[in-house]
């Protein structure tokens, strides 16, 4: 499994715009879904990635805490699901099912999304304040497989905390790192 980082999208980005499918309900999810919701967590993640794997109990705790607290959360795939059908629509829905997901979970079949956002690997988050512009972009915390490390959330905790409450989120962020996001042929970014 080799090891990607994120692109770390300039700190101060717009929120780009996206219109997606939620794998249960159909419903197309946009950037209006979230209007009520003072931050927006946008995770791009996947199903059969072992770096997800590793986090997705923490991402299952930190979604109850924080849907709580008024976060808009949204998880999306991206990666070529006829390459790793592990990754379609249907499948994904079975993630989210299994771990009680209640946010919305996209699928990004034409991988735009997920070029708008730069995302380069799973899992890869992006925290947008009130007004819609970034304000956090890098790794959940420092646990990795193999590396011993607990799962805690610590860094995207910290930084939804700030956001929440007005407070500056410190510019000092490390890249979120795990598997590339699977392109399909031909479909690459220049980042990529």
């Amino acid at each position: 499994m080799a090891l990607k980082e994120s692109t770390m999208l300039a700190l101060g980005t717009s929120l780009p715009d996206f219109a997606l499918p939620d794998v249960r309900s159909q419903k197309i999810v946009r950037p209006e879904t979230f209007q009520e919701n003072p931050v927006l967590l946008v995770m791009f993640i996947c199903r059969h990635c072992p770096y997800v794997v590793h986090v997705q109990d923490e991402l299952t705790r930190l979604a109850k805490d924080y849907e709580e607290k008024g976060v808009g959360i949204l998880g999306v795939s991206s990666n070529d699901a006829r390459g790793y059908p592990a990754d379609a629509p249907s499948r994904l829905q079975e993630m989210a099912e299994q771990l009680g997901w209640q946010f919305p979970y996209c699928y990004d079949e034409t991988q735009a999304v997920a070029k708008a956002f730069t995302a380069a690997c799973t899992p890869d988050f992006f925290v947008f304040d009130r007004q819609r512009h970034l304000v956090y972009r890098g790794q959940l915390d420092e646990s990795r497989p193999g590396n011993r490390k607990p799962v805690t959330g610590r860094d995207l905790r910290a930084a939804l905390d700030a956001a929440l409450t007005g407070q500056p989120v410190p510019s000092q962020q490390r890249p979120s790192a795990g598997c590339n996001i699977k392109w399909k042929p031909g479909n690459e970014p220049a980042y990529a």
